[in-house]
Formats: C-alpha cells, sequence, structure tokens
C-alpha cells in the first residue's frame, strides 16, 4: 500500500489533469446538450470504458509501445483527431434551422456510449496518463515477493 503522502499527491495531480478539458469533456459536454442529461451520463460510461481498455493496455504493455514509437503515437493522435472533427462537422452540417422541425430521432443511448468508448480509445492523453503518470506511483515491492522471484518463477 502507497503512503498516504503519496496517494494525496496522487490524487491532487489527477484531479489537476481531470480539470484541463480535452476532447473527452468536450465529448460529454455536446452529447449533454444536444440529448440531455442521460446521454452525457451514458457518455460518461462510455468513456470509462474506454479507460478499462487504456488499464488493460497499459497492463499488456500495449501503452510502452504506444509511448515509445512516435509513428503509433501520431496515428493514434490523428485518429483522434480526425474522428472529433468527424463529428463535429456531422454535427455542424445536420443542424436544422431554428424555425424547423428536427429532422431525426436522437441517437440511441448505446450509440452515445460506444462513441464515447471510442473518443476515449484514441485519446492520446489517457494512454500517456496510464503509462507514463500512473506507474510513478504504483507499489513496486507488492509484485515481488520477499524470496526476490516474481509471483509464478522457480
Amino acid at each position: 500500500m502507497p503512503e498516504a503522502s503519496t496517494l494525496v499527491l496522487f490524487a491532487t495531480t489527477a484531479f489537476a489533469l481531470l480539470l484541463v478539458p480535452g476532447p473527452v469533456t468536450l465529448y460529454i459536454v455536446a452529447r449533454g446538450i444536444d440529448q440531455g442529461r442521460p446521454a452525457a451520463l451514458v457518455s460518461v460510461l462510455g468513456i470509462q470504458a474506454g479507460d478499462v481498455v487504456h488499464i488493460a493496455a497499459a497492463a499488456v504493455g500495449l501503452s510502452a509501445i504506444l509511448v515509445s514509437s512516435s509513428v503509433a503515437f501520431s496515428v493514434v493522435k490523428y485518429l483522434g483527431a480526425a474522428y472529433l472533427v468527424y463529428l463535429g462537422l456531422r454535427t455542424l452540417l445536420t443542424r436544422p434551422s431554428p424555425h424547423a422541425l428536427p429532422v431525426g430521432p436522437p441517437l440511441s443511448l448505446g450509440r452515445v456510449f460506444a462513441q464515447g468508448a471510442l473518443v476515449n480509445i484514441l485519446n492520446p492523453k489517457t494512454a500517456l496518463f496510464f503509462f507514463a503518470f500512473l506507474p510513478q506511483f504504483a507499489c513496486r515491492s507488492s509484485s515481488t515477493p520477499p524470496g526476490g522471484r516474481p509471483p509464478g518463477r522457480s
């Protein structure tokens, strides 16, 4: 278990990072404005599903590849940017005039969830957080037993 001072430093720094708006924040706000509170909350759930993907990637070492390869990092960064531009342009181009009736039904909550997950999976800031920031606060001694060998190895 990390020391209390380490936990406080981690929580403070993570909170500061959360205050900086990024594509995830903009997506949640846009969904909330467009479809209301239920869609915004489902967006948050989708974002959290994207976090689970990043955690799994960090656990198996894929985040290390992303961070160490400038090409892989750039691909993810540009895919994420392109997806956000696509969502923005689609919203701008399909917006009805103020006097017209809505053209179609709002997105299903399942689609809102999937878009939220995709926005977060393609967010390189999240991958960097789980690879570069989080391990600084992990307790390394808990993974190696007193004998010095990792679990499962003899």
